[in-house]
């Protein structure tokens, strides 16, 4: 009888081998229809999704699959998707690329299209040829929109070390634009290491919050300032400035007159720009206040309204006109924003929330096109107590550069929006610190003292430096601080006692420096405005070196100086010494804290990536 047992079970166990799956491996590349490879392509099996890899920086992938798999798919970013049969073969290669957008039929300019809303998104069938009117166009449009990468970035020369006995004030704009992180997530998250020029290490440190206190007096910010080692150079220290914008109870927050701006040109229609500019824009919806107001401008050939001002107790309406925008034909950025600002102007609340959210890829080519036209054109806006908030979509095309600009001309701030997850983070979780500005013309200035300092450098914000006698003179532009929103700026600090030497003028031979004796390190001055005042305020605050310390640093502190650390290792910074991706993540892990939401987890897991692409 034990004998039969056994037999029975060795039986069973060549049952189950014998019925088990085997599995071979597959290989291939996937490239663009130009034959490029593409990196950071997904390649799993259909309806199979624990058998998926990613392509590397060749465009080659190795994927495991079960015996009895049929089909691959591959995709990637704003491409259609692609299917491959898999039969006997072990090697599967696939070309992906951007799918013809649909011709646009030839309309009448309107400048407003509410009465004939129907008539202007109906979807027409013409033989085997769909022609889908999206928005207000005309023109012609015998060639079809083709998606090239022409990304553009400003040219960003880093701030350099400067003697406070030549150069004693430092004077920059205050900055929560947060676009540079998210645009460098996407690149990496792609297996690729983002332009060297797209990463603005001030917007990596000011993504993520820090628990600075709440303001106590009646400035609508508070000061944290903290100073310690430099991880990447032993001879130096850090000095961090830490404004904490003031939580508001969202009942207390007045009324909003909001007009989106949004671009549903033909380099719109893939999946990562209007499709998910409509993801957002639901997010964004379900946190607004039936005293809210939205109004739908769009621009393509031509500018028109789609929606005019409507209450948000309406949420259907106001869905029901975005979800019928269709993307197609060419650019008239300039047209828009002037109809947008005039909506708005038209809508103003006293007192309220009123702001234009332009939402593109930035590829303006119709009209007011030129940079320098297009901040004008803002710069002239801004003085009607409208403020401009900016949210970059997609890839190939994007023009981070025009976007910036527009943003910093406009009273504004600028996202990029990669994922649903970051629209969730931008409209959703920190919808009224986007959209809310407490602060507005920012300004710092700090004095360094030549006893005890011997060279400073400003880390980021390159492109919101000011002359000295700005800090001074209210009609000069700075940044805004929404509700409840952080704003961290980092000096790296060479001591008074260093041999190190500081590029520098000659010796002035007419006049001659006087050090006054003082145990301060630095005087910090701060200037804002209401969002309605044209009066600045000043905060003075002095440090002491006393105030110095190398040890039992905040979790903010270590956490700040490994972004940073991480900023300078992306840039190949000249002044990153000794920094290294492995001390990064070392020392953000050790600072991760609480991170209810990961976004801190998220960022060691884009350092240990963009370690992997570097080698």
């Amino acid at each position: 009888m034990r004998q039969l047992g056994v037999i029975l079970s060795i039986i069973g166990l060549f049952a189950l081998f014998a019925f088990m799956p085997t599995s071979k491996v597959i290989t291939g590349t996937v490239t663009n229809n130009e034959g490029n490879p593409i990196a950071g392509a997904t390649v799993k099996v259909k309806n199979q999704q624990k058998f998926a890899t990613i392509t590397n920086r060749k465009g080659t992938y190795k994927l495991t699959v079960p015996d009895n798999a049929k089909t691959l798919v591959f995709s990637f970013g704003g491409m259609p998707t692609i299917e491959k049969t898999i039969g006997t073969k072990t090697v599967v290669d696939a070309v992906l690329s951007f799918e013809t957008p649909e011709l646009l039929i030839e309309i009448e300019e309107i400048e407003d299209m509410e009465e004939g809303y129907e008539k202007v998104f109906m979807i027409v069938e013409k033989s085997k040829k769909r022609a889908i009117v999206g928005c207000a166009v005309s023109g012609n449009f015998d060639r079809p929109y083709v998606e090239h990468n022409t990304e553009s970035y400003d040219v960003i020369n880093e701030n350099i070390f400067k003697s406070p006995l030549n150069e004693p004030l430092s004077t920059f704009s205050a900055d929560v634009d947060r676009a540079a992180y998210a645009n460098m997530r996407r690149f990496v998250t792609g297996s690729q290491m983002p332009p060297k020029d797209a990463v603005r290490i001030e917007e990596f440190i000011n993504y993520f919050d820090y628990d600075y206190p709440q303001p106590k007096g009646d400035d609508p910010f508070s000061i944290t300032m903290e100073m310690g080692a430099c991880s990447w150079n032993k001879d130096h220290y850090l000095m961090s400035i830490g404004l904490k914008g003031r939580e508001l109870e969202v009942k207390s927050i007045p009324a909003s007159n909001l007009v989106f701006l949004l671009d549903v040109s033909g380099s719109m229609s893939s999946p990562n720009k209007l499709p998910l500019l409509k993801q957002a824009f639901s997010i964004l919806l379900d946190n607004l206040r039936g005293k809210d107001k939205v109004a739908i401008v769009v621009y393509a050939g031509a500018a028109g309204v789609v929606l005019r001002p409507t209450s948000c107790d309406k949420k259907k309406t106001i869905l029901n006109a975005m979800n019928k925008l269709s993307a197609g034909g060419s650019t008239a950025g300039g047209d828009g924003i002037k109809l947008a600002y005039k909506l708005a102007k038209e809508n103003f609340i006293k007192g309220g929330n009123n702001r234009v959210i332009l939402a593109t890829d930035g590829d303006f080519n119709i009209g007011a096109s030129s940079d320098a036209e297009m901040v004008r054109l803002i710069e002239n806006k801004r003085d009607d107590d409208i403020f401009l908030t900016v949210l970059g979509f997609g890839m190939g095309n994007y023009k981070d550069s025009k976007m910036e600009k527009l943003s910093n001309a406009g009273n504004g701030n600028y996202a990029y929006i990669d994922n649903i997850l970051e629209a969730k983070k931008t409209l959703g979780k920190e919808i009224w610190g986007t959209l809310f500005t407490i602060a507005k013309d920012v300004k710092i200035q700090i004095e360094f003292n030549p006893a005890k300092v011997k060279g400073y450098r400003l880390i980021g914000y390159e492109n919101r430096m000011l002359n000295a006698e700005d800090f001074n003179d209210d009609k000069k532009d700075a940044g805004e601080i929404g509700a409840g929103h952080s704003v961290t700026a980092v000096y790296e600090i060479i001591p008074a006692g260093s041999d190190e030497k500081i590029k520098g003028v000659d010796e002035l031979e007419y006049q001659n420096t006087k050090v006054v004796k003082s145990k301060n390190l630095a005087t910090v001055k701060l200037r804002y405005k209401k969002p309605d005042g044209i009066v600045s305020k000043l905060i003075t605050q002095r440090i002491k070196e006393d105030d110095i310390k190398k040890t039992d640093m905040s979790q903010n502190y270590r956490f700040v100086s490994a972004v940073i650390e991480f900023g300078l290792l992306l840039r190949d910074s000249e002044f990153k010494k000794n920094a290294s991706y492995t001390n990064v993540i070392k020392r953000a892990k050790k600072a991760k804290g609480s991170d209810d939401d990961g976004f801190r987890a998220e960022f060691i897991r884009l350092v240990e990536a963009a370690e992997l692409l570097s080698k």
